[in-house]
């Protein structure tokens, strides 16, 4: 992605940053604070965390979604592997 954020990257972001680690009804938030499908959201905010821009706006934030991120694909490797622990 090139050049500035977006509106829409921006308020992907804040919402983000702004909602509890283990707070309900995120989807809906979703749907009514963005218009999108939550499937859609973590669509673009999957892909939005891997830009510089959005480091650069928020980078505690980026670093602590990759950290999650990364750290399920490694489980989830693990797990097709038969490592699962």
């Amino acid at each position: 992605m090139l050049g500035d954020l977006t509106d829409r990257d921006r308020a992907i972001l804040a919402l983000e940053a702004a909602w509890p680690r283990h707070g309900g009804a995120k989807e809906e938030a979703i749907r009514t604070k963005l218009g999108m499908s939550p499937a859609r959201y973590y669509q673009l905010l999957w892909r939005l965390i891997d830009t510089e821009q959005a480091l650069e706006h928020d980078p505690l934030l980026v670093l602590r979604l990759r950290r999650l991120r990364d750290n399920r694909s490694d489980k989830r490797v693990a797990r097709m592997r038969g490592f699962a622990g």
